[in-house]
């Protein structure tokens, strides 16, 4: 599976967008907060098993480059980790995620703290998935 970030995977639509924000479940794992909603998937959509947007408040970094910086950190540590954990567990249980990653920090912080961060971020969403999703359907 190849480490790409694609058009298909970045969550646009408003109907989507507004849906996750009012009925989606929500945590906190330093220094991300994380919304997501998971669905069934149908196979007819050719849409990608997880869809997200990544966010970083203006209130929190005045200046474009920096909020830019963080956003692309964020960004390629999700898309190298994805594949990994993420993608492969969605598609084994047939299941389509919509997620905003919204970055609560108030520093940038080292690349090596987004990635290890992200990795914890992933492998939560995935015992929530477990909890709150799969379990249902059994």
């Amino acid at each position: 599976m190849k480490n790409t970030f694609t058009k298909e995977e970045r969550l646009c639509a408003k109907k989507r967008i507004d849906t996750l924000f009012k009925s989606g479940s929500s945590f906190v794992l330093y220094p991300f907060r994380v919304v997501f909603v998971f669905e069934k998937s149908n196979e007819t959509e050719h849409f990608s098993p997880c869809q997200s947007i990544i966010s970083v408040s203006k209130r929190r970094f005045k200046k474009a480059v920096d909020r830019n910086s963080v956003k692309r950190m964020m960004r390629e540590s999700y898309r190298l980790q994805k594949s990994n954990t993420l993608i492969p567990f969605l598609l084994k249980h047939n299941v389509t995620l919509y997620l905003a990653i919204q970055y609560v920090g108030k520093q940038i912080l080292t690349y090596d703290v987004f990635h290890a961060a992200m990795n914890k971020m992933l492998k939560k969403l995935q015992d929530e998935c477990v909890e709150a999703y799969l379990e249902k359907r059994n």
